[in-house]
């Protein structure tokens, strides 16, 4: 089959910073799907491990990248009970296997949805791992509760990017939040109102934005850009007993005492701690998924698919990563094979 990946980590203009090659198709495991993929979408993940994956040495064999994928199931391992051959799925992987940017990839049922009807591959393709990080951020992290948590407030740093996008239609639609939303460029406000963001707010004097729009504190505080860079705004900014998540790590400690007096909570979300350790609970990305694609079918969310690029080709690759790495983009890229 067809694949393209890279072997060392260069920029992104590089004449080798993707290659196309071949290798043999996947053989599924007990519960893995064979899928032959139809489109993917571009996420920052992807060229952030292109930039570190192989750094200072050369792979043997091309690691393939790509953690969101539609495609039709055309195999299944012994142990599958939720797909069928023939069922069209959608999905966002697991970092720790080869990636969705290959003709055919294996994937673990219970981490797969069915496609939404109403979208065609490409905006399906968009959705799997924005969605199911949003998702988890808000109701497994935070715990949210949209009966006893309607009305309260949400700070969304970062809302016209893939998760921020996604991210707003939750917190608004499901949730019942009211939900102020950062952007700076006249197309990303518009399009974070189009979200459904009540307020829309700059970033780039945070603080003094949230209080003119006449919010002292804010009940929830979702962080998609940087941790590090915002922590002393969010500190300042979430209401006392009030909850934090990020999605972004830190380059530095977090100083978790400046959430002390005020007794704030604070939270990670990483979308793949369930399938990179078989939690448990890890079906419950399947029941996001089928949830999730009920909602698109029925109008209540929105796809977030802003560009597509037509063809199975390292130049529509670079392409895509070149302009998710500008940070400039909004919604999400995807390509159709």
């Amino acid at each position: 089959m067809k694949a393209i990946g890279f072997k060392t980590s260069l920029p992104i203009e590089n004449q080798d910073s993707f290659i196309a090659f071949e290798t043999e198709k996947p053989i599924p495991g007990a519960h893995d799907l064979l899928v032959k993929i139809d489109a993917v979408s571009i996420n920052p993940v992807d060229f952030k491990i292109r930039q570190s994956g192989a750094k200072d040495t050369v792979l043997e064999t091309p690691k393939i990248i790509g953690w969101d994928a539609v495609g039709i199931v055309q195999g299944v391992g012994e142990k599958v009970t939720l797909f069928e051959v023939g069922d069209w799925v959608y999905y966002a992987g697991d970092i720790t296997k080869q990636g969705s940017n290959a003709e055919y990839q294996i994937i673990d049922e219970r981490i797969a949805g069915r496609k939404p009807k109403t979208l065609t591959n490409a905006e399906a393709a968009a959705m799997p791992l924005t969605t199911l990080t949003a998702w988890e951020i808000l109701f497994d992290r935070i715990r949210i509760n949209p009966e006893k948590d309607k009305g309260k407030t949400i700070l969304i740093i970062g809302g016209a990017g893939g998760v921020g996008s996604i991210a707003i239609q939750l917190a608004k639609k499901i949730a019942g939040l009211t939900v102020i939303a950062t952007a700076s460029r006249p197309e990303s406000i518009a399009w974070c109102k189009e979200q459904g963001a009540d307020f829309v707010v700059n970033h780039k004097n945070l603080t003094e934005e949230v209080r003119n729009a006449g919010f002292q504190y804010v009940d929830f505080i979702l962080d998609f850009v940087d941790t590090n860079a915002y922590w002393d705004i969010m500190a300042e900014l979430i209401k006392p007993q009030g909850h934090i998540a990020s999605i972004t790590g830190s380059s530095e400690p977090v100083l978790l005492n400046k959430l002390k007096t005020k007794s704030v909570s604070f939270s990670w979300e990483f979308m793949y701690t369930r399938s990179m350790f078989e939690t448990e609970d890890i079906v419950e990305q399947h029941n996001i998924l089928n949830l999730t694609a009920d909602l698109l079918d029925d109008g209540v969310l929105k796809h977030t698919l802003k560009q597509t690029l037509e063809g199975f080709t390292v130049e529509n690759f670079k392409e895509a990563h070149q302009q998710l790495e500008s940070g400039t983009t909004i919604g999400k890229i995807a390509i159709k094979f």
